[in-house]
């Protein structure tokens, strides 16, 4: 055990000293940033489906899966106690109309764990929930700087969950999640001598602030049945009411020394906006509610193929302070198709009969539409689970995702992306019955 909590504590030190922003996303500007939680490594390597559980995998999507039977190898008498830590790279390739650039971003995805007691499972953990990192400009019909946007921050998410099993049939869980962050931004309007047209050396910024915080509740039911001798059916559904996020605000003008020739911003003086004159001071952030249904079939511990789908009622995000000039919100929904094959998970003479080989494809609208132009979202992902250790529990899981989000049309950018996850999940039994006294 010792060993096994060590390694969790350097993959965590290690991923968060490579870490930088967490995405490099343009779309990041709008609400309160793009979307970093999809998942477990497993549930992305498969599409983003979240409705195969076991008792060896975290299911960070649906809480019910934390109550499940206990193994045979244990005696019926328990199942491991499960650590889960995960980190993911991301490069990204924009394209416009005007033309290209190649980005990068790192980031820590969830650090979990879950605990058995009898029929009831537990879990807590941490995972940064949405990521806002985006450097934009506009320019105007000659090429010179009109605007130029940044914006940093995200909102994490600590979480506390419980599930039971009912039976051989059903288990019910819910998560209580607490949401918190900030989220920073900046605007620069360029101004020009008129007499010239030469840029001024003194321009005005002006500088936002919001510090988000609020719990939100997550419901999962999920169902399993022999439907022959060797298939086996698995669905799942979960349900996520609407939350409101409480935003404190700041907002500030400040006077920049801009030098053209390096790019470079020098503060000079800043004076803070009285946002409380305005009702603006504290706002809220209203999170739409969500529901997924989905359901697949396999032969256990063999393979399993399954399709979801998630429909969120985005189109009633509600951002008071921002207004979100230029965007509209509509509906966003996900369909996932996915599953994965072990050729022999028990296999002492190959270890690659052991690892579990995962697949999947998944088809996004995010809600967002700019531009009278909707924002939607493919990829297709592949993964491999590698057994750790002699348990056949403990495993290294990595995958890769391939995808584009957004368009070139109507001015707006398209990205091309390469997702690289990689996962350790780490089991171990701590409850065990004395055979003698």
């Amino acid at each position: 055990m010792i060993k096994k909590l060590v390694l969790v504590f350097i993959a965590v030190f290690a991923i968060k000293s490579y870490a930088q922003d967490g995405t490099a996303s343009p779309y990041s500007f709008y609400g309160i940033g793009s979307l970093k939680f999809k998942g477990t490594v497993e549930n992305r390597s498969m599409g983003g489906i979240s409705i195969y559980t076991d008792s060896i995998h975290l299911n960070l999507r649906n809480p019910a899966a934390y109550g499940s039977d206990n193994l045979a190898v244990y005696g019926k008498e328990n199942r491991p106690v499960v650590f889960s830590v995960a980190g993911s790279h991301s490069r990204l390739k924009l394209k416009s109309d005007a033309g290209e650039d190649k980005l990068k971003s790192s980031t820590f995805d969830y650090l979990s764990m879950s605990i058995p007691l009898g029929r009831l499972g537990i879990g807590f953990g941490l995972i940064p929930y949405t990521s806002v990192g985006y450097k934009l400009e506009t320019r105007n019909s000659d090429l010179s700087l009109n605007e130029r946007f940044r914006g940093e921050g995200g909102v994490n998410r600590t979480y506390l969950s419980a599930g039971y099993y009912i039976n051989k049939n059903f288990s019910v869980g819910v998560d209580v999640n607490y949401n918190f962050g900030n989220i920073k931004n900046s605007t620069i309007a360029f101004d020009y001598d008129p007499d010239d047209g030469t840029i001024l050396q003194y321009q005005t910024q002006e500088t936002n602030r919001s510090d988000l915080s609020g719990v939100s509740l997550n419901f999962g039911l999920t169902y399993k049945a022999m439907i022959t001798d060797d298939l086996e059916l698995k669905s799942g559904f979960t349900f996520t009411p609407e939350t409101r996020l409480k935003s404190r605000n700041q907002r500030s003008f400040g006077t920049i020394l801009f030098n053209p020739d390096t790019n470079i911003e020098f503060p000079v003086d800043t004076i803070e906006a009285d946002l409380a004159a305005e009702g603006l001071d504290e706002t809220e952030f209203i999170l739409p509610s969500k529901v997924s249904i989905g359901a697949g079939i396999g032969q256990p511990r063999i393979w399993f193929v399954g399709a979801e789908y998630t429909f969120q009622n985005t189109k009633n995000f509600k951002n008071e302070l921002y207004g979100d000039t230029g965007v509209d919100y509509e509906n966003s929904s996900t369909i996932a198709l996915g599953g994965f094959i072990i050729p022999k998970y028990n296999s002492f003479s190959s270890y690659l009969s052991r690892v579990v080989y995962r697949a999947g494809l998944r088809f996004e609208s995010s809600g967002l539409n700019i531009n009278n132009t909707s924002i939607d979202e493919f990829g297709m992902s592949f993964g491999l689970g590698l057994p750790v250790g002699n348990d056949f529990f403990s495993n290294a899981n990595i995958g890769f995702e391939y995808g584009k989000r957004g368009t070139t049309n109507n001015n707006l950018i398209q990205e091309n992306f390469f997702n690289v996850s990689l996962s350790l999940s780490l089991n171990d039994r701590w409850f065990q019955k004395k055979r003698y006294d």
